[in-house]
């Protein structure tokens, strides 16, 4: 019997392929969603649900496929949404321009932070990250200039933003917009993973020693992970702000690094999809958990049930624990034969 391939090539085309059409689907999906496919609230959830896929893969780039486990990723996120809100609002800049310098920022600053950061490994190496994060946070808490907002954000200059973007007619818009992204991101990190870099960089996940007795430099190579994860998730920040309208300070915190973690620890890591599905899974269930503590089903039950059920970060960890103790390796690896080491390298990493 003929058995026929798939070329791996085939399917993440298919998949978004099959992605780029739920603008045009009237399907209702109960419980899941609160009205159609089509309609602009689900296309709102489903786009930031995209967004933050891929700002996971970017994170499981630096985690999963090269061993450095950051507290800090947030910062490069946080640094697309208000460069560019604060260039676009406080600034006047026209949106060509203002993205141009995003990007650039993008670039230079984990270029800097990172040949600082990466002088230490391990637990040190995590701290460092912290440290510059938390620098960030309390730069737009401190409100230089009025450019952040402080603590009330700051609200995006529509006038300056293409009208196909702007509305809440063009959500379908800003949902192909966000799949680009998340599309982007997987190409390109495949590409990389599968290049020359790639493979030295998950060398140096399972030894770097070993990758220093070759002759190699694992210095240059983690910058260059670290560099190139955080200038996606720079692009991730300017989808985001385009997608709700504005800065808010949530993004800046170490909690939103921890958040990325515990996506790409759900969806498995160093498995590309993986993280990708961990980020879609978590922010739709951090989204619609929200409603269902508040529906007449959970409120009619004893308090005893009652009380946890209401809270729905308390129902995220519950979920955590479950996927991490039956499907230690994430989602992304059910059915493996083979037992994931998801957790193992979490602690290699910080040993390092």
């Amino acid at each position: 019997m003929t058995r026929f391939a798939v070329k791996p090539t085939l399917v993440p085309l298919a998949v978004f392929g099959a992605l780029a059409f739920v603008p045009k689907l009237t399907v209702d999906i109960p419980y899941v969603f609160k009205s159609s496919l089509n309609t602009p609230g689900t296309l709102q959830l489903l786009a930031l649900c995209l967004v933050f896929g891929g700002l996971a893969l970017t994170y499981d780039l630096i985690f999963g496929f090269t061993g450095l486990l950051s507290f800090g990723h947030a910062l490069y996120f946080a640094a697309g949404v208000y460069v560019e809100c604060i260039a676009l609002t406080k600034w006047h800049w026209g949106f060509l321009p203002s993205l141009a310098f995003t990007a650039l920022i993008g670039i230079l600053l984990p270029l800097v932070l990172g040949a600082v950061s990466l002088r230490v490994g391990g637990i040190a190496f995590a701290m460092v990250t912290l440290a510059f994060a938390q620098a960030g946070s309390i730069l737009v808490f401190k409100n230089p200039h009025k450019w952040t907002g402080g603590e009330e954000g700051l609200g995006t200059d529509y006038t300056k933003l293409p009208a196909a973007l702007v509305g809440i007619f063009n959500t379908k818009n800003l949902y192909w917009v966000a799949l680009a992204y998340a599309a982007a991101v997987f190409a390109i990190v495949q590409w990389a993973v599968s290049s020359s870099p790639g493979h030295i960089w998950q060398a140096i996940r399972e030894n770097e020693l070993r990758v220093e007795v070759l002759g190699l430099r694992p210095y240059a190579y983690k910058l260059m992970s670290f560099v190139l994860a955080s200038f996606l998730a720079t692009a991730g920040g300017v989808v985001y702000l385009l997608l709700l309208g504005g800065a808010t300070t949530d993004v800046t915190t170490a909690n939103f690094t921890l958040t990325l973690l515990v996506m790409v620890v759900i969806g498995g890591t160093g498995t590309r999809w993986g993280a990708l599905l961990g980020g879609v899974l978590y922010t739709w269930a951090n989204q619609r958990l929200g409603d269902a503590s508040g529906s007449h089903a959970v409120s009619s039950l004893p308090s005893v049930l009652r009380t946890p059920l209401e809270q729905p970060l308390f129902v995220l960890g519950v979920l955590f624990i479950l996927v991490v103790f039956f499907v230690p390796g994430g989602l992304a690896r059910i059915g493996r034969l083979r037992r994931p080491r998801t957790l193992q390298r979490l602690q290699e990493a910080m040993q390092r």
